[in-house]
């Protein structure tokens, strides 16, 4: 059994919450994207209008096991207060005597944020001891951090040892999902992969293969392909350790007797800089002196083709350096056309976020991940240690 917040009664309870406040600072330590915080406001809202005490939980940067000024979560304070439309307290520690008199003070549907997890080393080193000392400020577990799902840390998986973990809205919505997607997607199935490298995203690959009907491979690791087939791809990026994988990967998409298509044409210059003048040519015979940075018209068109046949879409990654222009059209264009499909659209994490987002496109898709890593080793099939905790047997 899946476990939700759907599935107990608050009224009364201490509620520890594990969230993903990890949100971009500016130098005045003021929030530049507050979308983090936001997707979690509905599970916190849910558990304070039925009465539960939230007691919120996060890290913020890296700070080593220290306690850093510029990382203190008192940052995030005052927006979560601006959201939630009511008082937020804040303990200036997670643990100990801080933490302690923090919660003994609150009152059902009051909101206390606790210091940064990661001022204490033990919390990414998944510390019996350090569990249980969070376990003790709370009644029940929460957690709505599926972008720290991956990691097996002291307050995604270790405090699950001494309290009944339950998954917030935001966790329950990228389960859904992206288990939809690898188990039972409506066909038409393509999937889009793009970004840097293929070593990143060899795995999820691979595992995809045997589930969709299309895989399109655009950005900077459609040339390690290129490559491995003979192909001249000039300056472009590839990973030339990579060779004999990306053969593989053909042949099994070969033998499988699935589509596989990768760029037939791409946006190529000299070197990434805006105003920098380009042209469209063929992947197979990029001339030494240039690189490709961004999916030209022909590839846009065979695989905007293929997406609009397409019931379930899962993309993952851009098609070019989307952040200078003009090599942000493929993926601008596949964005946009994303956003006008009849069909199920999930946005895997990391830079297709910051893509879709630029692009104005992230609210006309069915989900965007809030997840990097967990969303790929989601996709790659691993159990992750942050999602498998609302299926274990309460003590």
């Amino acid at each position: 059994m899946f476990r939700t917040i759907k599935d107990i009664d608050f009224a009364g309870k201490k509620v520890l919450i594990r969230v993903d406040f990890n949100v971009p600072l500016d130098a005045d330590l003021k929030i530049t994207d507050d979308t983090r915080i936001r997707m979690a406001i509905p599970t916190i809202k849910h558990i304070i209008d039925n009465k539960g005490r939230a007691i919120i939980m996060s890290h913020l940067g890296r700070p080593k096991g220290e306690r850093v000024d510029k990382y203190s979560l008192k940052s995030v304070v005052a927006r979560l207060s601006e959201l939630l439309d009511k008082p937020v307290a804040f303990a200036e520690d997670c643990i100990g005597e801080k933490a302690n008199a923090a919660v003994s003070k609150m009152k059902d549907g009051d909101v206390t944020l606790l210091e940064n997890l990661r001022f204490h080393k033990e919390e990414e080193k998944n510390n019996p001891e350090f569990s249980k000392a969070l376990a003790s400020l709370g009644d029940i577990f929460v957690s709505d951090a599926f972008g720290t799902a991956h990691r097996a840390h002291a307050s995604t998986a270790g405090i699950a040892d001494t309290l009944p973990a339950y998954a917030g809205f935001l966790m329950e919505k990228e389960v859904k999902y992206l288990s939809k997607v690898l188990t039972s997607p409506e066909r038409p199935f393509v999937a889009i992969m793009g970004g840097a490298k293929v070593s990143d995203k060899i795995t999820v690959i691979e595992n995809l293969l045997e589930k969709v009907d299309t895989l399109l491979v655009g950005g900077g690791m459609a040339y390690t392909f290129h490559k491995a087939l003979g192909h001249k791809i000039g300056n472009s990026l590839c990973e030339n350790d990579k060779l004999d994988l990306a053969l593989k990967v053909i042949e099994k998409a070969k033998a499988l007797g699935k589509k596989f298509l990768f760029t037939q044409d791409v946006i190529a210059a000299s070197e990434i800089k805006e105003g920098i003048a380009t042209e469209a040519i063929a992947s197979d015979n990029i001339p030494d002196d240039k690189m490709g940075l961004d999916i030209g018209p022909k590839t846009i068109k065979e695989f905007s083709d293929e997406l609009k046949k397409a019931k379930t879409v899962l993309w993952n990654g851009p098609m070019g350096v989307f952040e200078v222009k003009p090599f942000d059209n493929g993926t601008r264009v596949i964005a946009e056309l994303l956003a006008t499909l009849d069909a199920t659209t999930v946005v895997g994490g990391g830079d297709s976020v910051a893509a879709i987002e630029q692009m104005g496109a992230a609210d006309k898709v069915t989900h965007v991940s809030t997840g990097g890593g967990a969303c790929l080793e989601f996709l790659e099939g691993k159990t992750l240690p942050g999602i498998e905790i609302f299926s274990k047997p309460i003590k």
